[in-house]
């Protein structure tokens, strides 16, 4: 908690004065949290000052509030370019990303709970950066970077130095940066800004498991499929070689009792790096709304499916090709579409999406064109 604290003076984010006239200051609160690295222990506890922003109103308090952060696919463009061009990703934190940015407008917040100024009890800090609750901390931390860097896309900025570029992905305060020849000017450049730790090579980001080698890069989520097999007691299912049988056919099921809903939307996250488990996910995530007892079977197969494949990622290398397939729905008759994009050899995204109208053949069209116009009168078998 001092540490944080202390950070605030380093960055100039508050100052103590008195409430002003009509004054609706906000209030704080600690929040403590143990971070985990990729084995699962513990290798940083965390004390954050967060305000209580669910009280802001909209145009008093703030403005503006979104800040775009970067897509999985755009993550996986980025592994399989690296992986391309043959340099290795590094990974750096900022120390607490969000009072970095500046705000606009006037916002008074209240003294940590615990460290009251004894000689001031009844003074307010009046807010030059933003803290970790405002609903425009992110917006405000996304323009001071925006700023700082180039940036060709909402997510994606580019530091320049002679001939050299390096480019930097940021997803909120995580970033991860490259290039064939200087990468660590990125950090030498953003450490003098902000207070930041390097976190060396890019080993685990958002989830995601990856091993960067001289061959290519290789990206999975057994960490994450430990976890929720875990947390939905999975860890004892019989291991399945296929997620969904080839003749599973569901349907709304309304005789059946609502369950398994969690379940159902913790399988999303693993389609980021398991295409072969896309089509299942999203044909079970259908019925989310109102889950039923004859979807178990199907969403306990696609567990026992990633428990048998618990390391089965995405490899990055390069060339490239386009893939579209098609299926079916058995409850409409809509079919669906698969598509896969890879850059080179490298599957950087997919999605398998049901369409929006039903498919007719050729002569289903023509036999209904037909039907619907009146015949001419040489060619009513009735006409004299």
């Amino acid at each position: 908690m001092h540490e944080e604290l202390e950070n605030f003076e380093r960055n100039h984010v508050r100052d103590l004065v008195e409430p002003p006239p009509n004054c609706r200051s906000i209030g704080t609160k600690w929040v403590f949290k143990n971070k985990r690295g990729e084995d699962g222990m513990v290798v940083r506890n965390k004390a954050r000052l967060v305000a209580r922003g669910f009280v802001e109103g909209g145009g008093i308090d703030y403005e503006e509030t979104f800040a775009p952060v970067a897509r999985l696919e755009a993550i996986g463009i980025l592994l399989a370019f690296a992986a391309s061009k043959g340099f290795k990703l590094q990974q750096m934190d900022v120390k607490s990303a969000f009072p970095n940015g500046f705000i606009e407008e006037e916002v008074y917040v209240r003294q940590p709970p615990g460290f009251e100024s004894a000689r001031f009890p009844d003074r307010v800090y009046k807010l030059r950066k933003a803290l970790y609750g405002l609903k425009q901390a992110p917006r405000a931390w996304y323009t001071r970077l925006k700023s700082f860097c180039s940036s060709p896309d909402k997510t994606l900025f580019l530091l320049s130095r002679g001939g050299d570029t390096t480019i930097v992905r940021i997803y909120v305060d995580d970033i991860i940066f490259g290039d064939s020849s200087h990468a660590l000017f990125c950090f030498e450049r953003m450490s003098g800004e902000f207070e930041m730790s390097l976190m060396g090579e890019l080993r685990f980001f958002l989830g995601l498991q990856i091993k960067q080698g001289p061959e290519g890069t290789f990206v999975h989520q057994a960490k994450y499929t430990r976890d929720i097999l875990k947390k939905f007691d999975m860890g004892d299912s019989k291991p399945m070689t296929t997620p969904m049988s080839t003749n599973t056919a569901l349907d709304a099921d309304e005789d059946g009792e609502a369950e398994f809903r969690g379940m159902i939307g913790s399988l999303l996250y693993p389609t980021a790096t398991g295409p072969d488990v896309r089509f299942a996910v999203c044909l079970c995530a259908r019925y989310r709304a109102s889950p039923r007892t004859s979807h178990r079977q199907a969403v306990k197969r696609i567990f026992g499916y990633l428990k048998f494949t618990p390391e089965l990622g995405l490899w990055y290398s390069s060339e490239g090709s386009r893939m579209p397939t098609m299926l079916g729905c058995r409850i409409d008759r809509k079919s669906t579409s698969g598509t896969c994009q890879l850059l080179g050899t490298s599957l950087v995204s997919w999605s398998s999406r049901k369409q929006a109208s039903v498919s007719l053949s050729t002569t289903k069209r023509v036999h209904s064109c037909c039907a619907s116009r009146s015949l001419p009168a040489f060619m009513d078998e009735s006409h004299p």
